[in-house]
């Protein structure tokens, strides 16, 4: 997907997400409902402006973020390899986000008759495995995957480590998808167990690569 593109379907989804909060403003209560707790009960609110206009305001920081990056990077002439990948991981992002945001609107126009979490765990899952996409696409840079010492130090560990974070990650996106199907303390089990374990192991991961690497 070309930069162009993915910028044009961002600001549609900024521009549509703002008209329909704005346009929804008159029915929306203040506060609004902006958290829910693992019994999916709203256990947290915010006034009505930033319950409206927080999220495309976010959204709108994130794409500014993800347009710098791979302008400032020391390594962008290895982003712009994959580029083509991070800007479908743009799109999904910014999609989940406007989603989020729709549920929210949503509940606060009364339509309670769902669970946050049923509705959020499939689409979180989803975003898991295009994360382990990305993994497998990207090269060295300072800020896209997964950056510890010894993998911004060796582009042979760099590749290894993403090798398997990608499966890693796929494996989480996976059980977060088994785990919606499921209680709200089974599927949070599925979505925390497998994200910090994969996280842990792959810091110590890169490790061993490099020391084997360097010993070598």
């Amino acid at each position: 997907m070309s930069t162009r593109t993915t910028l044009g379907i961002v600001v549609i989804l900024l521009i549509a997400s703002a008209l329909a909060g704005a346009l929804l403003w008159n029915r929306l209560p203040d506060p609004m409902a902006s958290h829910w707790n693992i019994r999916d009960q709203a256990n947290g609110t915010m006034p009505k402006f930033w319950g409206v206009f927080l999220m495309p305001l976010i959204s709108l920081a994130m794409l500014l973020l993800f347009l710098i990056i791979p302008e400032i990077d020391p390594l962008k002439a290895n982003i712009a390899k994959f580029r083509e990948t991070f800007n479908l991981f743009i799109v999904f992002m910014m999609l989940f986000l406007t989603y989020i945001y729709g549920l929210t609107l949503a509940w606060n126009l009364g339509f309670t008759h769902f669970q946050m979490s049923e509705m959020l765990l499939p689409a979180l899952g989803l975003l898991f495995i295009l994360i382990g996409f990305l993994l497998r696409k990207a090269k060295r840079n300072f800020f896209i995957g997964i950056r510890t010492p010894w993998t911004l130090s060796s582009d042979h560990v760099w590749d290894e480590t993403h090798r398997v974070g990608s499966v890693l990650f796929i494996i989480s996106g996976v059980l977060a998808l088994i785990g919606s199907l499921f209680g709200n303390l089974i599927a949070l089990l599925l979505i925390l167990v497998p994200l910090i374990g994969s996280v842990v192991f792959l810091v110590i991961y890169s490790y061993l690569l490099y020391a084997q690497e360097t010993k070598a």
